[in-house]
């Protein structure tokens, strides 16, 4: 096996410096200086300890106790514990996005490798399954070694190569997962061979790591919809008594009355006036809906992992790996989407037209009211996607002289993904319909005593009429060639003991296709056949839910919607009903081809500084960033062609003084950039039709001349070393981050065919933002050594992270120009979370028992055209875990785990104000129970 001089003798200088009296089983490079038998969840903390401290960069790891021991079902869910990194997206039985210090530009890369999903710039790191993992690294600062791109940090997942084990090793492991709210339990499996050998050539090891996941899952969520404004019982001009106050209203002079995504929105103190032919006139402020959306699905996560291994001598080695992961997802929403801005007939609800609502105290706002004569749909939307992704690399290491090792790889990589979209609207007209605003709220639909049907019954298809059927889909694809040489030479200067270089030369291209269909209408418009039209009559077409919300909001359980599985295999059929393309007009919407060159230096030094010594790394990394472009606009189709090219130089500076045998200060500085994402370039414009009559359409489109946005980045932290899988440390930390992508919004008329708005609200990106984030990272792991009889084992893992983030955001007029500048934090960035595991340990059984909470944060904006506060911010997140490991034999190992154990729910509100409840979901509680058998 391969000695890379530098970290050996690292190793033994920072051995005698620190007094440090263990031996790293496994370094950050991959050289396994000594056998160290790995059980257990201290030595598991020891490794990865020691992982940090030894870094030159600010990093946190997580390493797998056992071969597919991290608890978690992928590597989004393992990240959740590590101090400084946010998880949010809770949704589809899992955890899907991940954030570094409240940011998520973070650079992914599996052994090194940058890889990507279909025509993304990074992996979905929930597609990689943990049981594939050896290794988590997350760095928060960066050395010129590093790929360029991520301003939040860099995310490495390692997986095992044979050459980790002595000789043979075979693990297998499997899961069974319950998800409460689907009420289905589902399979985990894997299965780890690896074996080494040594021949007359030389030491041969070949590994395969193999995985299948499938998980079903049920989401709910609950929407308030658009706050608009209303008159108030005392109208004024030409309208009535709580009626809506569109912009653009025709019947009054002045146009427009009120501005649509206002950030802050309307005013909601009482007595607040709208201009009403030039007279002011007060208004409440209501919700155009409440929707109600019943999510399941299907998901499975297959992946693989060959790695070939060849050390002709103690001079050179070579690998190859072979990865592999896919994505499998069927999911169906049963929609439930009720208009409730009717002011007509609200005499025949009351005598008193102010007994039809109630307000919240001290404000305009309505909390709950009820209309008569509305109007609702249901829908049934299905969609099938997929994606495969493969990496294939071929590298080697040789130790050219004592003093200098030379290695090299090519990498091939490919990842598509396909998805299909489609889904029938059904529509009713209601009788009367009482709402609740407040939080979850509630809706209740009442029974007209006058009509032989029951109105109240939302399980009758003979209530629904056919309506709108969408037909959309989408293909991508990305593939790239990579080729990197990467040199280390330790010299004979006693300060500047290590020189690195290397260079990257990447070829990546990226292709996506679309298509979209509507027919927005009744079925009846379309269709040559009437009984085609018959939603009642059709068998096998209708689904009813049921449970829905239930313990959380006063809603109906249960309603009628068109059945996915049934759409997906009558598509054709429906198509063809509603006159819609039954091939696959499919177009291109862009092809992108872009050159990424590279080359970097970095010198390593250390000297004694007093008594101490200090060392650290200075670097310099040179990128070059050619991108050529060609978009298909598919109204016209006219391509357009560009070009663009970005250079930029990148130092980095690390410093580290250690201070005492267990006290280490490190300092840090790096510079990072973030390349625009491939579909922010797109120049063309899409068009989207006023589907909720509020009197504005959407549209969006990219920017070609976006540049990329760059980051100057601090760190200084203080880490104490003081036991047995026992640290602590303190990291201030700053982002200044130039040039981020925010969207410029302006008004527009268009025409457009097939819709019916004339009028569309356009968004486009630009770098119109600076901003800064500062923050605190706290960290305390601690077992205690020599505690009497049971207690021995009890440890505790806890982290916590305080962040301060602000950017620029302009404020724009009706035609796009900028006239003010507001101020609000970067979208994502919670001020604190937390996490706090207790831990215990024992010969045969550990248990974990951990926390997780984030703070709320301003998570998007809404689309334009609404007048509510334009910002959305996400309630606090927590999360309740539970794991626990008994070794039956050496060989044995059972597991039970669950997660969400409080099953807590998530909001959203606009503006962060309680008068503006938004979105509720509830998420479900899981179980799983595994066992692991390994030799």
């Amino acid at each position: 096996m391969m000695f890379r001089k530098n970290l050996l003798s690292t190793s033994i200088a920072l051995t005698a410096v620190l007094g440090a009296n263990q031996v790293v089983a496994q370094q950050q490079e991959g050289a396994i200086l000594e056998e160290v038998v790995v059980t257990g969840i201290r030595s598991t903390l020891n490794q990865a300890i020691d992982i940090k401290r030894d870094s030159m960069q600010v990093m946190e790891s997580i390493v797998a106790e056992d071969i597919g021991k991290l608890p978690d079902n992928n590597v989004v869910e393992s990240l959740q514990r590590v101090a400084g990194v946010q998880v949010t997206d809770r949704g589809a039985g899992e955890t899907n996005s991940v954030l570094v210090r409240g940011l998520p530009d973070v650079s992914t890369t599996i052994n090194g490798r940058t890889v990507f999903t279909s025509a993304g710039r990074s992996v979905a790191l929930a597609d990689i399954p943990s049981t594939l993992v050896s290794r988590i690294d997350v760095s928060k600062s960066r050395s010129a070694r590093h790929y360029e791109n991520g301003i939040a940090g860099q995310i490495d997942v390692r997986t095992f190569r044979p050459f980790d084990f002595d000789g043979q090793r075979v693990s297998l492991a499997g899961r069974f997962v319950h998800q409460e709210q689907a009420g289905e339990t589902d399979p985990i499996f894997s299965a780890l061979f690896s074996d080494r050998w040594i021949t007359n050539a030389g030491e041969f090891g070949a590994l395969i790591n193999v995985s299948h996941a499938k998980t079903s899952y049920r989401d709910q969520t609950i929407t308030v919809g658009a706050q608009v404004p209303f008159m108030s019982e005392n109208p004024v001009g030409p309208y009535g008594a709580l009626e809506r106050i569109f912009p653009d209203n025709d019947a009054v002079d002045e146009s427009p009355i009120w501005e649509p995504g206002l950030d802050r929105g309307l005013p909601t103190a009482p007595g607040s006036t709208l201009p009403i032919n030039g007279e002011p006139a007060e208004y409440y402020l209501s919700r155009d809906a409440y929707i109600m959306s019943d999510f399941t699905g299907e998901r499975e996560r297959p992946g693989a992992n060959i790695a070939l291994q060849f050390a002709p001598d103690d001079r050179s080695e070579y690998t190859f790996e072979a990865f592999y992961s896919g994505y499998r997802n069927n999911s169906f929403n049963a929609l439930h989407f009720s208009f409730v801005d009717a002011w007509w007939d609200l005499a025949g609800i009351a005598d008193d037209i102010t007994d039809t609502f109630e307000l919240y105290e001290d404000s305009n706002v309505i909390r709950s009211r009820t209309v008569r004569d509305n109007f609702s749909f249901v829908s049934g939307d299905y969609t099938d996607e997929k994606t495969d992704s493969y990496l294939f690399a071929l590298g080697g290491e040789w130790d050219l002289t004592d003093n200098f090792t030379l290695n090299s790889e090519l990498v091939y990589q490919e990842s598509d993904f396909e998805s299909e979209f489609f889904a029938m609207r059904t529509e009713t007209p209601r009788y009367e319909t009482s709402v609740d605003f407040d939080g979850a709220g509630g809706i209740s639909f009442a029974n007209n005593p006058a009509t032989d049907v029951d109105e109240s019954d939302l399980t009758d298809p003979s209530q629904f009429a056919m309506a709108a059927v969408y037909d959309n889909a989408a293909r991508e694809s990305g593939s790239a060639f990579t080729f990197t040489t990467d040199g280390e030479l330790w010299t004979e200067n006693p300060f500047f003991h290590t020189v690195n270089f290397g260079i990257r030369w990447d070829e990546r291209d990226a292709t996506v296709h679309s298509r979209e269909q509507v027919a927005d209408g009744l079925c009846t418009d379309f269709a040559a056949n009437a009984d085609d039209c018959a939603f009642a009559d059709i068998e096998g077409l209708h689904h009813i839910n049921s449970g829905f919300m239930s313990g959380v909001a006063d809603v109906p359980r249960s309603w009628v919607t068109a059945d996915a599985s049934y759409l997906a295999d009558n598509r054709e059929h429906f198509l063809g009903v509603y006159d819609l393309d039954v091939n696959d007009p499919m177009l291109r919407e862009f092809r992108i081809d872009e050159r990424n060159a590279a080359a970097y230096v970095t010198t390593n030094f250390e000297f004694t500084l007093g008594d101490r010594m200090l060392d650290g790394e200075l670097g310099l990394r040179y990128v070059d960033v050619q991108t050529d472009t060609a978009f298909d606009d598919q109204e016209t189709g006219d391509v357009v062609f560009g070009t663009t090219e970005t250079s930029e130089l990148l130092p980095s500076a690390m410093f580290r003084y250690h201070l005492s045998d267990e006290l280490m200060l490190r300092l840090a500085y790096s510079e990072t950039l973030r390349m625009p994402a491939f579909g922010d370039l797109n120049p063309t414009i899409r068009y989207f039709d006023d589907i909720s009559g509020v009197g504005y359409g959407t549209a969006a489109g990219g920017n070609p001349d976006l540049q990329p946005t760059t980051s100057e980045n601090i760190d200084l932290s203080l880490e104490w070393y003081f036991g047995n899988a026992s640290y602590a440390y303190a990291t201030l930390f700053e982002r200044r981050v130039d040039g981020l992508v925010i969207p410029f919004r302006n008004s527009i008329q268009a025409d457009i065919d097939g819709q019916s708005a004339d009028t569309y609200i356009v968004s486009q990106p630009e770098n119109a933002s600076n901003g800064k984030l500062q923050g605190l990272e706290l960290g305390f792991t601690y077992f205690p050594e020599n505690l009497p009889g049971a207690w021995d084992g009890l440890g505790v893992i806890t982290s916590a992270t305080f962040l301060d983030s602000e950017q620029d955001i302009p404020v724009l007029d009706d035609a796009g120009e900028q006239v003010d500048t507001d101020t609000s934090p970067f979208f994502g960035v919670s001020d604190s979370s937390y996490s706090i595991t207790a831990a215990y340990e024992r010969p045969r059984f550990d248990a974990r028992l951990s926390y997780i909470w984030r703070d709320d944060a301003l998570n998007r904006y809404e689309a334009a055209q609404f007048a509510n506060p334009l910002s959305i911010y996400r309630g606090a997140e927590e999360s309740l875990d539970m794991q626990l490991s008994y070794s039956v034999t050496d060989d044995l190992v059972v597991t039970f785990d669950a997660t969400n154990l409080t099953e807590s729910t998530t909001r959203e509100r606009y503006g962060n104000s309680p008068l503006h409840s938004h979105n509720t979901f509830l998420y479900s509680r899981t179980f799983a129970l595994g066992a692991r058998y390994s030799f």
